[in-house]
């Protein structure tokens, strides 16, 4: 969804089909963007989709319905390219965020251990994927029996988590932030706080500067539109 285009229907409303749940725009079911059945998991993903069609005004602007978007993913692209994006995901095992922690200054060494550490003892003990640290610069390799754990969580999440998860880590640099959000561990103003914690240091050290203010604003805003996907396919 990316081009924008006129209002073609009056109403949106939900209903049922396959065993799951469907959009209708004058009581026509509506495809993804690729011509897929847009079949959802939920009666409430399906009204939150529903609601951001019904909000359109004359034009249909894409970037104003998340949650159609999110959800066209999940369907789209997902299933065809499950494979190529657990691969994508696993990558950040090597490079996730919270591994790679500043040396100072002491401030910032403070607010990472504050920030991060809880993530990193949550996976140890919950995913038991007990990752390494470092403050250096050069990469480092993540033991083996936790790369081995990793990879076989990431496999067990349906399609639908895949999409928040891949947008989660995208935005944030790092796939245990991804899983905690996923997981419910923290929420997403947390991981927003997280994952941002060091251009945020900067800009209390140099100043705000309005274009990565912006950039950090849609970041954060991916992050939150994946968290309310999170809540939206729970079964009710």
């Amino acid at each position: 969804m990316s081009a924008i285009r006129k209002r073609f229907y009056k109403e949106a409303a939900v209903g049922s089909s396959d065993g799951g749940f469907c959009v209708l725009l004058d009581g026509r079911k509506v495809k993804t963007p690729k011509g897929h059945d847009f079949i959802l998991p939920s009666r409430p993903l399906a009204q939150a989709v529903a609601r951001e069609w019904a909000a359109q005004g004359d034009q249909i602007e894409p970037p104003t319905m998340p949650m159609m978007q999110l959800a066209a993913t999940a369907i789209d692209r997902i299933g065809a390219e499950r494979a190529a994006i657990l691969a994508e995901l696993f990558g950040y095992c090597e490079t996730d965020l919270l591994c790679y922690r500043a040396a100072h200054p002491a401030d910032l060494v403070k607010r990472q251990a504050e920030a991060w550490q809880p993530v990193l003892d949550w996976a140890a003990l919950h995913l038991d994927v007990p990752l390494t640290t470092t403050d250096g610069l050069l990469p480092i390799t993540q033991p083996a029996p936790s790369q081995a754990a990793l990879r076989a969580h990431l496999e067990r999440q349906d399609d639908w988590r895949l999409a928040a998860l891949s947008v989660t880590v995208a935005a944030t640099g790092s796939l245990l932030l991804g899983l905690a959000l996923a997981q419910g561990f923290i929420d997403g103003e947390a991981v927003v706080a997280a994952s941002q914690l060091d251009e945020r240091h900067q800009q209390n050290l140099w100043g705000e500067d309005e274009e990565a203010a912006e950039r950090l604003a849609a970041l954060a805003g991916d992050i939150l539109a994946a968290e309310r996907l999170l809540s939206l396919i729970q079964p009710v």
